[in-house]
């Protein structure tokens, strides 16, 4: 029974519902009742099915949704083993976030990248698991959640915690402690007590309407939700605007120094060669052994810049990465584990993933893939070790670009705050 606690899963109306299991429409006129979408494709017989969720597995006209309220069937004896002490800022940030868990409210973190978003999430998880709730931390990023699971685990050692992504080859089990892509909460019904959700503004969860309902759905009714974010959406700025929404701010890394600034160079059309002043810079890291990343705006431009290092620097050791790349995981890991020097990559790195000691180069950054957003995110791969809280992120550009500008000044303007708190250049 403990399968279907806080869940909705998919089966024919032809099957026999197990004993106790709360059947319930899968439609209710054309609405998907697992994504709350209207989105058909046509089946025989006048039937139909959601293509909205169709990733997850088809649910149909033909089908059911089973599900058991969530019991909350732990102990409560959930032990916290991470034995780090909180900077002042971060535990500020800890205490508001026990109040929001006290209050089941909605509440968000606006914190630098770097800033130890996950440490200070500890206290407040190690709260709700004592009370015997349940959790969920969520991202809309794969590479988010496989770098948080070994954080968590350690910090939760004790603690029976499942791991739910597309690609994963473990099998669901009912625990206490949750973590997964926004997607797979389509397969959850007020099941959460305490829900987290990590990288809030980043695609595809962002705008997306589908995913916003799922996490509403997978929420009980009194529970509280923690937004994560060092670059809110325009909606939630809004809403702290409006002061319909708590908000922690953390301008400063857990090191305690700024963020590095952004730089630019102006240079010609780089598709056919490689700018002379870009070379120079992957020369200067080859003298200086520094590890970088370079981020370029489309997936076909990986392979051409990537054979274009390799000419000019066959003793520098790279590889090159994207979503949908079948080596992607391992890439990212033997850049993690110093097996490479660089990347080559698209936005798909631009946020949740972190590599020490690294540097930054932006080709094509006026170019329309690269926000504003987009850009602080990537510049915050840069000085996330308090072994080299500083580093190199800069930009080449064709032309002067006003998302480009934006960023330096988002950039700039949480500095200033990170100033008044005592932060380090």
């Amino acid at each position: 029974m403990k399968a279907y606690y806080g869940r909705q899963l998919v089966q024919a109306k032809v099957n026999k519902v197990p004993e106790n299991v709360i059947s319930s429409a899968a439609f209710i006129g054309n609405t998907c009742q697992r994504c709350g979408q209207n989105v058909h494709g046509k089946l025989p017989n006048d039937h139909f099915y959601c293509r909205a969720c169709l990733a997850l597995g088809r649910v149909s006209s033909l089908d059911v949704l089973l599900s058991l309220p969530e019991p909350n069937d732990f102990d409560g004896k959930d032990i916290l083993s991470w034995t780090g002490q909180l900077t002042p800022q971060q535990k500020v940030v800890g205490d508001e976030l026990l109040e929001t868990l006290s209050r089941s409210r909605e509440h968000l973190v606006w914190a630098v990248t770097g800033a130890g978003k996950t440490e200070m999430l500890f206290p407040v998880i190690h709260q709700a698991l004592s009370q015997k709730y349940r959790v969920a931390i969520v991202s809309p990023r794969v590479d988010v959640i496989l770098e948080l699971a070994p954080r968590l685990q350690q910090a939760f050692s004790q603690t029976d915690m499942v791991v739910l992504h597309g690609a994963q080859t473990e099998t669901y089990r009912y625990t206490s402690l949750v973590l997964a892509t926004t997607h797979q909460m389509l397969r959850f019904k007020e099941a959460f007590d305490l829900l987290i959700v990590d990288e809030v503004d980043s695609f595809p969860y962002a705008g997306d309407h589908m995913l916003a309902y799922a996490v509403k759905n997978a929420r009980k009714i009194n529970s509280s939700v923690i937004y994560l974010s060092a670059t809110p959406t325009k909606v939630l700025q809004q809403q702290v605007k409006r002061h319909s929404l708590t908000t922690s701010y953390l301008p400063l890394r857990f090191h305690q120094h700024l963020l590095p600034v952004l730089k630019t160079a102006i240079v010609g059309p780089w598709r056919k060669k490689l700018p002379l002043k870009f070379l120079r810079q992957i020369n200067q890291f080859n003298q200086t052994k520094r590890r970088f990343l370079i981020f370029v705006p489309k997936v076909s431009d990986l392979v051409g810049v990537y054979q274009n290092i390799r000419k000019h620097f066959p003793e520098i050791s790279g590889d090159h990465v994207y979503a949908g790349d079948p080596k992607r995981q391992e890439k990212v890991q033997n850049m993690r584990n110093k097996k490479i020097q660089y990347l080559v990559t698209t936005t798909i790195l631009e946020r949740g993933v972190t590599f020490p000691g690294i540097d930054v180069l932006i080709l094509g950054a006026d170019e329309k893939i690269f926000s504003e957003n987009a850009l602080v995110q990537i510049a915050g791969r840069v000085g996330r070790n308090k072994d080299r809280p500083t580093g190199l992120v800069k930009a080449y550009v064709q032309h002067t670009n006003f998302k480009v500008i934006a960023a330096q000044r988002q950039i700039k303007q949480m500095n200033k705050r990170g100033r008044q708190l005592g932060g380090r250049v």
